[in-house]
């Protein structure tokens, strides 16, 4: 069917009634009954995907944004039409807010593919929510254009700024080394976080947003504007403009996801993702939006990446300040110019051009203190890196840019923890026998566990190794962590322990090599003895039965983290 023979508007997708004309005419009458005038539903329909909800503080500003975006669409000539899908409050769900972004993935596709509209504007930002929401935008057959919510504004603090998450950590660490009272730790709860938006640090939710903008995903220069701030209003405008433009448009001018998310734009987000020390959690989630169209995301090519790419922006958790600070220096457009030599310039974006011709066109001013010259960089090499071996056949990442260059290269003994209700149990338990030079291992955390990935990889040090002044000690896990926290701590050990991965044989002194610089993590035990353990150990016993419902699906269709913890049957295939 030719553009020209394509339904426009509320004509698109009609419900089956065996009766084409009378399912749009019915439709036209109950679309009446919501005070639309004729001329109003004849116009093109641009659909405003709102992810608002009371259990997400995040997405507070949402109605604003949406009636921004409206604005946009009715200035353009168009019918906006918000619709609401699940949102997931980051620190509000249980298990953990992960083991929804694929059902949120689906609600986004599915109700994109239902409903009538020639584009859309989709509005979300907290960690799971944006990369949920491009999931299932990736597929989408009509013309896609992401609005991210935007980060908080900091808070003062006796005499500082604090910014959620990375400092709610800080101080936790310090509150269980004795050094804040308890007075003292209610006070911090009630200033790290004080504005809607996402958290004021590079964690997963600025990460993802920074992708997006990366991938061409979002308008040019959006990524870092704060949420309170008046250019995140106008920013939605605009979104709602151009989707309007969108779907009018024809041919090659008519870009749908499938056009801007390549495999040239995932490399250039992944250069980002590197040179911005983003979230170990962005490879999870880029993995996933990348498979949900078939494009690969090797850990391999992630480390040739990371040798070729330096950390160029000093933002919490790698470096000192927060993203209200990045905005005021220029925003990610800085990045992209350092980094131009290593992109492609090629690639395509939600506005129409090329980077290229947006790279020749900016004139924008870079604060270098904040965002760093390609040539004088704050650290020589990419913020992450993945780790193979024995322990972690199909790899495990590390974010180097957080971590303690001193234990890079280092063998330490194993304390070994079988699961989240065991580290709980004794981490804190003064008779645990444990020493700075430990490995701390925990099991059983991954994407078919129980726990089902929760960010608990940031294992917290013993208390009795944290009052002693240990600030930071080898972890290791087949879960995640916050984007938001720090150390030097090896996530995502895949295959999982509860997938039979040999995470799940290592015991209490065992010894295992971590090195940085060979790309190695190994359990040193030999082949023979690995194996037995394998043989000995019943990983599908610890896996959780579900007789129904969502949890029911995930557990019989969830992929490893090398895969992006999809779901199989969404990954694409030909």
């Amino acid at each position: 069917m030719t553009d020209k023979e394509t339904p426009k508007g509320l004509g698109r997708g009609l419900t089956n009634y065996g009766d084409n004309e009378f399912s749009l005419y019915l439709r036209r009458s109950m679309a009446s009954s919501m005070g639309y005038s004729r001329e109003m539903l004849d116009k093109p329909v641009v659909g405003i995907c709102s992810s608002g909800s009371g259990y997400n503080n995040c997405h507070r500003l949402m109605p604003e944004l949406v009636e921004a975006t409206k604005r946009g669409v009715l200035a353009a000539g168009g019918l906006p039409i918000e619709f609401p899908t699940i949102s997931l409050g980051e620190t509000f769900l249980n298990p953990t807010s992960l083991m929804y972004r694929n059902l949120m993935s689906m609600d986004v596709e599915e109700m994109i593919r239902a409903q009538p509209m020639d584009a859309v504007v989709v509005i979300g930002g907290c960690d799971k929510t944006l990369p949920a929401q491009l999931m299932g935008a990736a597929n989408a057959e009509v013309p896609v254009v992401y609005c991210a919510v935007g980060p908080m504004l900091t808070s003062p603090y006796d005499g500082e700024r604090l910014g959620a998450c990375t400092d709610c950590r800080r101080f936790w660490g310090k509150y269980r080394a004795g050094e804040v009272s308890d007075e003292g730790i209610k006070r911090i709860e009630g200033s790290l976080a004080t504005t809607a938006g996402t958290c004021a640090v590079m964690g997963t939710a600025s990460t993802m947003a920074c992708i997006a903008e990366a991938l061409g995903m979002t308008l040019p220069g959006t990524a870092s504007i704060p949420a309170v701030h008046a250019d995140r209003l106008r920013a939605a405008e605009a979104s709602g403009a151009r989707a309007m433009q969108l779907a009018l448009a024809k041919g090659d001018d008519r870009l749908l996801p499938k056009d801007i998310i390549t495999p040239k734009s995932v490399e250039n987000a992944l250069r980002v993702l590197l040179a911005i020390g983003g979230s170990t959690n962005a490879i999870v989630h880029l993995t996933a939006i990348a498979g949900r169209l078939g494009i690969p995301v090797p850990l391999d090519r992630l480390n040739e990446m990371s040798d070729e790419t330096p950390v160029l922006v000093d933002l919490k958790p790698t470096g000192a300040h927060y993203m209200e600070d990045l905005f005021a220096a220029g925003g990610l457009v800085g990045v992209l110019h350092a980094l131009r030599p290593l992109l492609h310039l090629d690639t395509v974006s939600v506005a129409g051009e090329t980077l290229e011709a947006r790279l020749d066109a900016d004139k924008t001013w870079v604060d270098h203190d904040i965002v760093r010259p390609f040539d004088a960089p704050f650290q020589e090499k990419g913020g992450l890196v993945a780790l193979f071996g024995s322990l972690a056949p199909r790899g495990a990442i590390l974010k180097r840019s957080a971590a303690d260059p001193t234990l890079f290269e280092k063998e330490g003994r194993a304390v070994v923890f079988s699961d989240l209700a065991d580290l709980a149990a004794r981490i804190d338990d003064p008779e645990l026998d444990v020493a700075a030079d430990d490995f701390l291992v925990l099991q059983n955390a991954g994407p078919k566990s129980p726990a089902a990935m929760p960010e608990a990889g940031y294992l917290p040090i013993p208390k009795k190794l944290a009052r002693a002044g240990v600030k930071d000690m080898v972890r290791i896990s087949d879960a995640r962590m916050s984007g938001t926290a720090f150390g030097t701590i090896v996530l995502h050990v895949t295959p999982e322990a509860a997938d039979g991965g040999p995470l799940g044989v290592v015991r209490t002194g065992d010894r295992i090599r971590i090195s940085v610089q060979n790309r190695s993590i190994d359990l040193l035990l030999d082949d023979a003895e690995i194996a037995r353990r394998l043989e000995e150990i019943r990983p599908t016993e610890v896996q959780p039965i579900h007789k129904r419902g969502y949890r029911h699906l995930y557990m019989n269709s969830v992929t490893q983290a090398d895969q992006g913890v999809d779901f199989d049957f969404l990954v694409w295939k030909d």
